[in-house]
């Protein structure tokens, strides 16, 4: 049996659809199963033993090179050869688990036998499936996808997420940590300001710098503070803090990043990939939600603690607002009461 699964991205997303890899595995252990992803979201299945073949779409840095009209043939040359590898299996089934037009132009491409995707219609993309399934937006994101596993035949009982990282990228991620003055036996707190899926999912940076330094000063622990590419923000909180933050921006891969969370005590975060990473590991998250829905896209486990100021217009599911009001009424004191509640062994917890 052969088996495609679409799920190009974002970080998040993808770490959400690892429960139904391994469900999909557990039904189907002898069957060949690969994963279409964005090179963006790579690291988060590279090295995975459920999956057999990996398909990598450069999709965005495809667009942006024929945008500016340079590499074309190269580019052109780079697109021929994937949709040859999507095509070079005779896929039984094909999932698409994104529900948009760019992933089910690929299921079509792909030339699968069953085509299996949602009946939402969103961006048309049903229109490019043969089996579909109602798309339950009550559910939390994992449990959403694991209905496509339930679908064909398979049984999930506790969602399992699996993140693969070698042993290069722990020594690299320690010796961070360590080069920093943070030990990593030791408990420190992470934050993760960064989140790119609208203004509306920040935090204050002052509230970052504050909470930082109270952790530092409250509780004992060093704050390491993570990103990529924050345009600044990064280390604006880290000048505004009166204690030593360790500031790690554009300083690790995907893979280290989730051993580093898998050493934190605590990851403090809004609603981001980072905040999905740390939750797969097994780290307790303080996530901070403002725009978006908990129920649907929160941190997956009961260990976590969402924090959100339960506004009537909450949540909007928008990018941009003029006051952001969700996310301002989050005050220092309701974050740093959370987190003093993994004060504490991890084994205990």
């Amino acid at each position: 049996m052969n088996i495609l699964l679409v799920k190009l991205s974002s970080i998040g997303d993808v770490v959400h659809t690892l429960p139904s890899l391994a469900a999909l595995r557990n039904r189907y252990p002898e069957a060949h199963i690969t994963w279409v992803v964005e090179e963006e979201s790579l690291d988060i299945i590279q090295g995975n033993p459920k999956i057999d073949r990996i398909l990598v779409s450069g999709r965005k840095r495809w667009a942006r090179r024929l945008k500016e009209g340079r590499d074309i043939g190269e580019t052109l040359g780079e697109i021929r050869r994937f949709l040859r590898e999507l095509r070079d299996r005779p896929y039984d089934v094909v999932i698409d688990f994104m529900g948009l037009l760019k992933s089910a132009i690929l299921v079509f491409a792909s030339r699968g036998r069953q085509k299996l995707g949602y009946d939402s219609m969103q961006e048309m993309s049903a229109l490019f499936y043969n089996e579909k399934i109602p798309e339950d937006m009550g559910k939390h994101a994992v449990d959403r996808y694991l209905d496509f596993a339930r679908h064909l035949g398979a049984q999930p009982a506790e969602p399992e997420f699996y993140l693969y990282i070698p042993e290069e990228s722990r020594i690299r991620a320690e010796a961070l940590l360590r080069d920093g003055g943070v030990d990593p036996e030791s408990p420190f707190a992470v934050l993760s300001p960064m989140s790119y899926a609208g203004e509306t999912r920040l935090w204050e940076d002052d509230r970052f710098a504050a909470l930082g330094d109270r952790i530092r000063q409250e509780l004992g622990w060093p704050t390491v503070i993570t990103g990529h590419e924050s345009g600044g923000r990064i280390g604006r909180i880290a000048a505004a803090m009166g204690t030593k933050a360790l500031n790690l921006e554009n300083r690790t891969t995907l893979k280290e990043l989730a051993h580093l969370y898998h050493r934190a005590a605590v990851v403090v975060t809004p609603d981001s990939g980072p905040m999905h990473i740390a939750a797969a590991v097994g780290t307790p998250v303080v996530a901070l939600f403002g725009a978006s829905d908990p129920a649907r896209t929160g941190p997956y486990g009961k260990i976590h603690t969402v924090i959100r100021a339960d506004l009537p217009c909450s949540p909007c599911f928008k990018k941009t607002c003029d006051t952001r009001q969700c996310m301002k009424d989050i005050s220092v004191n309701m974050v740093l009461d959370a987190v003093r509640r993994y004060v504490g062994p991890k084994e205990i917890r």
